[in-house]
């Protein structure tokens, strides 16, 4: 075992990714499977496939950017590079549309995109609000970016960048006929009007045999309702729209497992997703990619990064719960650093799951396994093989030269944040701003390799940025 972990350290912290010889098998066709979907650039810079493979240049990396012939949904910016050579490919994938939901049909699985001359007046600032307000029991529309980080192949990436926001469509056709009622919370039973409306000011505190029996006075009284529970809980719009995306990654990695059987699916992705839908903003992150808000130059956290240190208690309860999942050759403890065999029956500082600070615990033969998380920072890895704990794919990733599954300790669970009242701010040179930011994270090629201001050494792996233009109220963000 040692010997296998040293041997995928040795790869991590060399920049080589596990599987990364998996890259230059999906460009060779190295897999008897089929590719469900080709590789490509996202669809909106309308690359050609020889524009394509100059742009995967690891010497100049050369910033792509929208063509002036192009212009993205409320003129949002975007620009792109490819890495410093961990990968054949740009592992980075993203997809930006306009999506109308309409009511499911029978038999149909597929939601409609607007076309490009519809969706100005899709926007909700524009007359297609109107349009929406006065049939807004038939359909909705959302506007949808999205960034996909691909790990170990860029297959995973791919795929989801093309089938995410159906997933979404298909969950939020379930919710559709609540979400267009605005004037009354979301009904506990779907289809059911609600037969008890306690007046602000009239409710009375219940024993819990009261309660069971659903009475509200004495037993007999002719106020008493049918049995049943009658305090329940109020569930907001805003709750269907986050339990739609949360249900849309759970298909979507689902999906993913099913057809690796049928097509090369490769690697895996870390998903961060905006959805603009009915005046409010929701940022959906699954990874370590970053979304923020700039408001008056304050900078707002839209996501967290899910990463092996801010993850490690809920990495460690799993290990703890289903030990088998650690294969005999991991522990779930982290200590300070690894235990030597000449420290067993000694004192040392430990922490596990119930813990965010540190203790000491006699040293026992099992702690002389491999931790569960090793290494720390940007060079933390579960199992001494991902960097990330959250995200699409990985069904197959093992640790290396073992049989020990990573995937039961990845999450496609995303966290979803939300801001209420948005509005489009139409300005200009959102795609230099994001080329800017890239170039800036980027750096410049010098003898030493890429650099960034204070030469301090830029950012080797693919980057992809988009910076969306937004108003709160009458002011920018």
């Amino acid at each position: 075992m040692l010997s296998r972990v040293k041997s995928a350290v040795a790869s991590f912290m060399g920049g080589i990714m596990a599987g990364s010889s998996n890259n230059n098998n999906e460009r060779s066709g190295g897999s008897d499977l089929p590719l469900k979907y080709p590789y490509m650039r996202p669809k909106f810079l309308g690359l050609s496939a020889d524009e394509i493979e100059c742009s995967a240049d690891h010497i100049a990396r050369p910033i792509l950017i929208l063509k002036e012939t192009r212009r993205l949904p409320w003129a949002t910016g975007y620009a792109e590079v490819i890495n410093a050579g961990k990968s054949a490919l740009n592992e980075d994938q993203a997809c930006c549309e306009v999506v109308l939901v309409k009511k499911k049909p029978i038999g149909s699985l597929t939601p409609r995109k607007l076309p490009t001359s519809r969706r100005r007046s899709s926007l909700p600032n524009s007359d297609g609000m109107g349009m929406l307000e006065n049939n807004v029991s038939a359909w909705l529309v959302f506007h949808y970016w999205a960034l996909f980080d691909g790990h170990a192949g860029s297959g995973a990436a791919v795929v989801a960048s093309r089938l995410l926001h159906q997933h979404i469509v298909e969950q939020l056709q379930g919710v559709l006929e609540v979400l267009t009622n605005l004037a009354s919370l979301p009904p506990t039973v779907l289809g059911e009007e609600p037969n008890y409306h306690p007046s602000p000011g009239t409710q009375r505190a219940l024993t819990r045999a009261a309660s069971l029996r659903g009475a509200t006075g004495a037993p007999g009284s002719p106020c008493t309702p049918p049995t049943r529970f009658f305090v329940e809980k109020k569930v907001q719009h805003e709750s269907l729209v986050i339990g739609a995306l949360e249900n849309a990654f759970k298909e979507m990695d689902a999906q993913i497992e099913t057809e690796k059987a049928i097509y090369n699916i490769s690697g895996g992705c870390t998903v961060l997703v905006v959805v603009f839908l009915l005046g409010k903003l929701y940022v959906a992150n699954a990874g370590d990619s970053r979304a923020i808000i700039i408001r008056n130059g304050e900078i707002i956290p839209m996501s967290t990064e899910f990463t092996p240190e801010s993850e490690r208690q809920r990495l460690q309860f799993l290990g703890f719960m289903q030990p088998h999942l650690l294969g005999g050759e991991f522990t779930h403890l982290e200590f300070p650093r690894r235990v030597q065999r000449k420290e067993v029956g000694k004192k040392m500082l430990y922490r596990d799951f119930t813990m965010t600070g540190w203790a000491y615990k006699t040293i026992e033969d099992e702690d002389l396994r491999f931790p569960l998380i090793y290494g720390e920072g940007k060079k933390a890895r579960v199992m001494a093989t991902i960097g990330v704990t959250r995200g699409l794919g990985d069904h197959d990733l093992k640790v290396h030269d073992s049989n020990i599954y990573i995937k039961p300790f990845l999450s496609f669970f995303p966290e979803v944040s939300y801001l209420f009242h948005l509005t489009v701010c139409f300005l200009h040179r959102y795609t230099m701003a994001a080329q800017d930011l890239v170039m800036r994270a980027r750096g410049v090629l010098r003898d030493q390799g890429w650099r960034i201001s204070n030469d301090r050494l830029g950012s080797g792996d693919d980057i992809s940025v988009y910076i969306i233009p937004l108003m709160y109220g009458n002011r920018q963000l």
